[in-house]
């Protein structure tokens, strides 16, 4: 039954915004060499597979992927049994959350990121507090306002409902029912009893559940390694733009949407950050929303120290990474070297679907953002707060940017893995 829903829940997301363009009173544009190319370099045809991820051995292995999709939507994994990781990453919504800010067993202060395109991330959060898909799915886990398990809790559900596919994978669970040396519930991130009955433990006791808890975290991460996007409208005008077919490319954008894109590369200098097949960079960056709506976050300047003590981090003894494919920790400079208050910047596949915007969640639509960003931020334009000048566009123009953004919607598939031997959800 588990298996027949998890088809028609893949079957039922809606592949919106292929519908053919407008073509009426449509003139063929021209484009320069340097614009053309910058317009092939948004296509979703130059991704490829996801790159490697040498902490996580399993990561391409089908049978974690299995198993993954199994934890991703167990709400088992959270200390009331209600929460999945589905709370916050909707797929009906672009794998994002519709709240301003999200809620998983209490209130969270920011707005969940979507997971398209996570696979090929190299820092993840608003902040970048984490350098792999298979930490970051630890994070939520044992957050206290999100899923609040403790790391014990998560060893038993393995033990109790996944051992028969965890084991092939990764070896023997932790003797969970020994309970004189396995408390029912321990953490070091935990309550204060949780923390208590953590120390009590053996050292090798407590390494074999953070062992069991980091490879359950890399089950999920190979499961959303397996989301891929269906090219958009724009996709196929890319192409057809590469190989000089007017015809196809009067059938998938409209004189509008061809407008918005030509601003987006061009005079908007959206193309600035939001920039290859994902419409992003991946950096950070100020855009002045940490100085509006909600509390002050210092973003990316405040996580520096956070990813480097992170014990499930490249160099940690639980990534299955040698020393030397962790260069990007390495190197990680000290403090900050930009404003403070910079954010990831956000793919912009399927941003219809993703709202609301911001870490914030603040902007409830593209067109809040869009004055945004051609205000130069509601805020103030001092060159401290913030990276933003004012782009100085007219409405139509800014019309013009969002039916473009509307020409990224596609579908959502996964890559279908075997069914995981054995495991009983």
């Amino acid at each position: 039954m588990k298996r027949l829903w998890g088809l028609l829940l893949w079957a039922a997301w809606p592949a919106v915004g292929l519908q053919a363009a407008d073509t009426s009173f449509y003139i063929e544009p021209r484009y320069g060499a340097a614009e053309a190319a910058q317009i092939r370099s948004l296509w979703l045809g130059n991704l490829g597979a996801p790159p490697t991820d040498p902490g996580n051995r399993v990561a391409d292995d089908p049978r974690a992927a299995a198993l993954g999709r199994l934890l991703f939507f167990d709400p088992r994994l959270s200390r009331n049994g209600k929460v999945s990781c589905t709370r916050c990453h909707q797929p009906e919504h672009g794998f994002s959350d519709p709240a301003p800010l999200s809620r998983g067993v209490g209130m969270t202060t920011r707005n969940s990121m979507t997971l398209i395109g996570a696979a090929w991330q190299n820092w993840f959060f608003w902040d970048g507090r984490k350098d792999s898909l298979w930490s970051q799915a630890l994070g939520p886990l044992e957050a206290a306002n999100e899923h609040g398990l403790d790391r014990m809790s998560a060893a038993r559900l393995l033990a109790a409902h996944y051992h028969a596919a965890y084991e092939p994978l990764f070896g023997k669970l932790p003797e969970v029912r020994d309970s004189t040396r396995f408390p029912p519930r321990a953490s070091p991130l935990g309550n204060a009893n949780e923390r208590r009955a953590w120390q009590h433990m053996s050292e090798a006791d407590r390494a074999s559940v953070s062992h069991s808890f980091a490879n359950l975290g890399k089950s999920i991460a190979a499961w959303e390694r397996t989301l891929s996007l269906a090219p958009s409208r724009f996709d196929r005008y890319a192409e057809a733009l590469a190989r000089n077919d007017s015809a196809a490319m009067r059938a998938s954008l409209s004189p509008d949407e061809v407008a918005g894109m030509r601003l987006f590369i061009g005079p908007a200098r959206c193309i600035q950050c939001h920039n290859g097949p994902l419409f992003s960079n991946g950096e950070f960056h100020s855009t002045g929303v940490r100085f509006s709506g909600h509390a002050d976050d210092a973003g990316r300047s405040g996580s520096l120290q956070a990813v480097r003590r992170d014990e499930f981090n490249c160099l940690g003894a639980y990534s299955d990474a040698q020393p030397e494919a962790c260069a990007a920790l390495r190197f990680l400079p000290e403090n900050w070297p930009g404003k403070p208050g910079a954010f990831k910047v956000p793919t912009l596949r399927n941003i219809s679907r993703t709202a609301p915007y911001m870490r914030t969640g603040e902007f409830a639509t593209l067109q809040a953002v869009l004055d945004h960003y051609n205000a130069g931020s509601r805020i103030a334009y001092a060159s401290e707060r913030t990276e933003l000048i004012p782009l100085k566009l007219d409405r139509r123009e800014l019309d013009q940017i969002a039916a473009f953004l509307g020409a990224l919607e596609s579908g959502i598939s996964e890559r279908r893995a075997p069914a995981a031997g054995g495991a009983q959800p």
